[in-house]
């Protein structure tokens, strides 16, 4: 089954874990960048990222190239922002129909909330449950064996 990761990165923990994932595993990848970038500094950063997220808005992205019926599943990566899915997740939820596909996902948070966030993204995908499921802290930022474990444990449940 073909499988690629769709995923938003802001300080690229994200994009660490996708990057990892994928060649581990052979899978395709997708990154997706908003049109309108989000401040990535000081209070500018909490404050727009959590009103987003809480707004559940869902911005314009640059042009990405997917068609869902080349992939039998897809892994949805995202950044956990005031225990929501980053709005450049919604958006992407929104301008494709991913039901029939196996969706797994996995979150990077500093603090909580990703639970929230994957019952959050469930309900937008409208699916009951995620083919996996994995929580990471801080894994780009913060390196450690239970991060790595954690990815080789999720590769190994979403593996063909």
């Amino acid at each position: 089954m073909k499988t690629i990761i769709v995923y938003y990165s802001h300080e690229g923990n994200t994009d660490y874990v996708a990057k990892k994932i994928a060649k581990a595993c052979g899978f395709d990848t997708l990154r997706l960048v908003p049109a309108k970038k989000y401040p990535d500094k000081g209070f500018k950063k909490y404050f727009w990222g959590g009103k987003s997220s809480l707004m559940a808005e869902t911005p314009e992205l640059e042009p990405y190239e997917f068609n869902a019926d080349s992939y039998g599943r897809i892994v949805i990566g995202f950044p956990v922002w005031a225990g929501n899915v980053t709005p450049p997740i919604r958006t992407f939820v929104k301008e494709n129909n991913l039901k029939g596909r196996r969706i797994a996902a996995f979150a990077c948070q500093s603090g909580a909330g990703a639970e929230k966030a994957f019952a959050k993204l469930k309900e937008a995908i409208g699916i009951d449950a995620l083919e996996a499921e994995m929580v990471l802290i801080d894994p780009k930022a913060k390196p450690n064996r239970d991060n790595d474990r954690k990815i080789k444990e999720f590769c190994a449940k979403i593996a063909d």
